[in-house]
């Protein structure tokens, strides 16, 4: 089968693939490669392939939600695709976890239904966690940069403005530290199409009492510092 919505050619995508929700992140990221090339541009799922440290790795973007991150990770693995890790932003839970902290995730809780009912076709749950040896290096690659990192859950939402009074309290209740878009989607896809993923994400902004956001110039920063030590990792798994 061919994609339809990515309209970069078999070769072009490395087996190991860097992916972000924001096309311009994606842009950012890019310049850590060598020789990088864009070989998708269409619908604005900018990919850049080239090489870091020697080895390839494309950098690509999969957009804003669960259906989106589907039909990207579908066509990456279309495209050759096989080691993934999604590098993305999140809203804290906990006071603890402050904006400009990162994330290793270690699993992700959703609503069941929509999407998820669409490939499994019933309300059974399914498992939702990365791979294990691609989190235990990128735990690893965290603890040896010193970067200000936690280990934990994160809750993939469907609806980033459907958010009421109790939405903290609840989903925090259940084990989960943040609050993202995509991880669940990744993690259960992954294991069915059986290729291997991970997520790491920055703290954007704290959903602990009155709401905060990072600034724009700060979230590149830390953005740019977290992407060495996962691509650290990626090039090794």
């Amino acid at each position: 089968m061919n994609p339809v919505h990515l309209l970069a050619k078999k070769g072009e995508v490395a087996e190991r693939v860097l992916m972000a929700g924001d096309p311009g992140r994606v842009k950012l990221l890019s310049s850590l490669l060598e020789e990088a090339k864009l070989v998708n541009e269409n619908r604005g799922y900018l990919i850049y392939t080239g090489k870091y440290r020697g080895v390839d790795v494309s950098i690509a973007t999969h957009g804003i939600g669960g259906p989106s991150m589907a039909i990207v990770l579908e066509e990456l693995i279309m495209l050759g695709g096989r080691k993934f890790v999604r590098y993305g932003t999140a809203g804290s839970f906990l006071a603890e976890v402050k904006i400009g902290d990162y994330v290793v995730v270690t699993g992700a809780s959703y609503n069941p239904g929509g999407l998820f009912y669409q490939y499994m076709r019933d309300n059974s749950s399914v498992a939702s966690t990365p791979d294990f040896e691609i989190t235990k290096e990128l735990f690893s690659s965290f603890s040896s940069s010193k970067l200000p990192f936690h280990a934990g859950n994160v809750f993939s939402s469907d609806a980033f403005y459907a958010e009421d009074e109790s939405f903290v309290s609840r989903w925090a209740s259940k084990g989960n530290i943040a609050v993202e878009m995509e991880c669940a989607t990744l993690f259960f896809l992954s294991k069915m199409r059986k290729v291997r993923s991970g997520a790491v994400v920055v703290i954007s902004d704290t959903l602990t009492g009155e709401s905060k956001w990072i600034s724009k110039e700060e979230l590149e920063e830390r953005v740019q510092r977290g992407a060495k030590a996962i691509l650290d990792v990626l090039i090794k798994v």
